[in-house]
């Protein structure tokens, strides 16, 4: 490795300019995540947590990341993940070379203790890489301290934070940004950078070899075969993202970072929490392919959540069933088009739907016999609280305006009679009574005479939402109203078979907001559960097409300019397709 006297403009600066946001790819091991640039630059990484402060934020205006990209600005990239992992090979061409760098955050991972494999090679002619490691934490406010070279390890600290970075001996460190240096390699040639950042001092040997053969080893455990399914490779691949975003605590983050859903609105929110509901439709996904370990993962959490909070549990909390911080802007620009922040004030609200969820997601784990005796007990809290609050006013799936919203109440419906088949009978015949309460009353308010649901009690718009529950079985297939709001959502929120979740007032569908990737797969499973599996497969293949050149898909879509719209990688949109993948295959497919 030599220094490199002349860095372009950007690195100098430490800035890293930012791409569409189809064009990023992730790299998560269960406790947090990495975004990375199809330059090879690490732009987004907390530490060491999901929800601690970023130590790489340039991705939001901020500084600091980690970098390592063609030393030719002349040159091409593309390049995959490893089938079934979050391992990403970034590939650059150039006229007389082809080099690769291989990236993972090596796992099984450590709360305290992350680490960062980065793996050059060149398949192609020689092959220079330039490296840049200027890492800044707590969103940019501090910077390393103490920056020294021992051995082959360079090390520095700031509060609460230990660095090491192995395989950067000939690079420089400048006060100014950080260490940079260049890499030359001949054909065949390969050389590693293994970057640490932890808690407090580690003082285990840093060896690439046996970082990497851990990792292999360990996501060919964790993600398991789906070649039976309908579009395996993107099976798995959802799966393995599932897996990056699900911690040992058992909480799994519905994304990454703030990123906007539209330019210049404000609308740029923080998704590195676990949303129970979230949790619930992954878990749910999982145990429609079978009893793997993701859904003890999502059963646990969610049951010592309901156990713990009861009545008064929260939509979202840390990946360790901690508070959510309230809601706080940052002094960066955030990405482009976006008012970036952090926290989430809808951690407070009252969302019904979650009790719904949850107990679908437990009646799924006893179909498997993966019912523990706390997710029972939890079960019967979750009963008792539907009970008691489904009257209530809740902010619903969309988390808007309390309201009177159909898709909460029927949500619960469905838990309380899927609960109901795997308890006792006293508990079942509880269950169904709370259950046929609530449709009844439901049925009195937010059912029309002519067999379609409104949207809420006193609002007959067309909602997306309401797939969910007709995906699900509820209602029943046998009546009408099903099979009619599901063609009034069809033909009031679809466009190039692309689903909206709502109409905007004054607004035309894509003004106000992309399509939602979401309601697309619940599309194809709600037109497979009224019998029409052609149609269901075509609403699935347009909707996983939505996805950047990494294969990630985000919340929404925007159909006319085939760009991603806000937070990347979306964890239910994963779920979704997975289920999908589940149940559009008969083989596969689960029962309940």
């Amino acid at each position: 490795m030599e220094d490199t006297p002349e860095m372009p403009k950007a690195a100098r600066d430490g800035a890293c300019p930012p791409w569409a946001l189809r064009e990023y790819a992730v790299l998560a091991d269960g406790e947090r995540g990495a975004v990375m640039d199809p330059q090879g630059r690490i732009v987004w990484l907390c530490a060491p947590r999901w929800h601690s402060d970023a130590v790489f934020s340039s991705l939001i205006g901020g500084p600091g990341h980690f970098a390592v990209e063609p030393a030719d600005d002349w040159h091409v990239w593309g390049g995959y993940y490893e089938d079934g992992t979050l391992i990403r090979v970034n590939r650059w061409v150039s006229a007389d070379s082809v080099i690769e760098c291989r990236d993972a955050l090596a796992m099984p991972s450590s709360a305290d203790r992350l680490l960062l494999l980065r793996r050059m090679r060149v398949q192609q002619g020689e092959g220079r890489f330039r490296m840049s490691l200027d890492p800044r934490p707590g969103f940019g406010a501090h910077r390393m301290r103490d920056p020294r070279l021992e051995g082959d390890v360079w090390t520095a600290q700031a509060p609460g934070l230990r660095l090491r970075l192995l395989g950067a001996r000939h690079a420089v460190w400048r006060p100014e940004t950080g260490l940079s240096g260049e890499i030359r390699l001949r054909r065949g040639e390969e050389h590693d950078l293994v970057l640490e950042l932890a808690r407090g001092h580690a003082a285990d040997r840093l060896d690439p070899c046996e970082l990497w053969d851990a990792t292999e080893r360990e996501w060919a455990h964790a993600v398991p075969d789906c070649s039976a399914l309908a579009a395996p490779r993107d099976a798995r691949h959802a799966y393995a993202v599932l897996r990056g975003l699900t911690s040992a605590a058992g909480g799994m983050v519905a994304a990454t970072t703030s990123l906007p859903e539209r330019a210049n609105t404000g609308r740029s929110y923080d998704y590195r929490f676990t949303w129970l509901r979230d949790q619930c439709y992954a878990g749910l996904a999982i145990a429609a392919h079978g009893p793997h370990d993701l859904l003890d993962s999502a059963v646990r959490f969610t049951a010592e959540r309901i156990l713990e909070d009861g009545e008064h549990v929260r939509p979202a909390y840390t990946v360790n069933g901690g508070t959510v911080p309230e809601q706080r802007p940052l002094a960066l620009s955030g990405y482009p088009g976006g008012s970036d922040r952090i926290g989430n004030e809808a951690a407070t609200q009252f969302q019904l739907d979650t009790f719904g969820e949850a107990l679908q997601l437990f009646a799924a784990a006893a179909h498997h016999d993966r019912l523990t005796p706390d997710a029972e007990r939890a079960m019967h809290v979750a009963a008792d609280a539907v009970r008691r609050n489904w009257r209530r006013l809740d902010a619903g799936l969309w988390e808007l305006e309390d309201r009177w919203w159909t898709h909460s109440r029927l949500s619960v419906v469905g838990g309380l009679r899927r609960a109901a088949q795997v308890v006792p009978r006293t508990g079942a015949r509880r269950y169904t009574e709370i259950a046929d309460a609530v449709l009844s009353e439901t049925r009195r308010r937010c059912l029309r005479s002519d067999g379609r649901w409104r949207r809420a009690a006193a609002n007959d718009g067309a909602e997306a939402a309401l797939l969910v529950p007709i995906a699900r079985g509820l209602p029943s297939v046998d009546g009408p109203s099903a099979a009619i709001t599901r063609a009034f959502i069809e033909n009031g929120l679809t466009d190039d078979r692309y689903v909206y979740r709502f109409e905007h007032s004054g607004a035309a569908l894509g003004e106000a907001e992309g399509a939602f990737l979401l309601c697309g797969f619940m599309m194809a499973l709600a037109t497979d559960r009224l019998g029409d599996r052609g149609r269901a497969l075509r609403w699935f293949e347009r909707t996983r097409a939505a996805c950047g050149p990494p294969g990630l898909l985000a919340e929404e879509y925007d159909v006319r300019q085939h760009q991603l719209r806000g937070n990347l990688p979306q964890a239910f949109v994963h779920a979704a397709l997975l289920e999908c993948a589940v149940r559009l295959d008969d083989a596969s497919a689960l029962p309940f």
